[in-house]
């Protein structure tokens, strides 16, 4: 064997191209709670826009922190909660949010 293939045979890369380490591999089920939480923060965005401009930043605000706040939660079954915890807030601002555009149309 040449010595160049050999040398890529043999080799595993530990390190990126960059120098940086790369980070472990996520499992499945890690993977399908972080869908689940972008995709709740899409929703989330979507309907923030409907806000009066005068709420928005502070909606905003706070759907943020809340994610920053837990962004380093690593433990699935406290994702699950987080999730099931932001949806049901979600759903309460949702309410609100087509009151406020229903008195504004109307």
């Amino acid at each position: 064997m040449r010595p160049s293939t050999r040398f890529l045979a043999t080799t595993t890369p530990t390190r990126s191209l960059k120098g940086k380490p790369r980070a472990p591999p996520i499992s499945l089920d890690h993977f399908i709670q972080r869908q689940r939480v972008l995709s709740l923060w899409r929703t989330i965005l979507r309907a923030a826009y409907r806000v009066p401009k005068d709420l928005r930043t502070e909606t905003l605000a706070y759907a943020r922190g809340e994610f920053e706040r837990n962004r380093h939660v690593e433990d699935i079954g406290q994702i699950r909660y987080l999730i099931s915890t932001g949806k049901a807030e979600f759903d309460g601002m949702q309410r609100y949010i087509d009151e406020m555009a229903a008195r504004a149309s109307g």
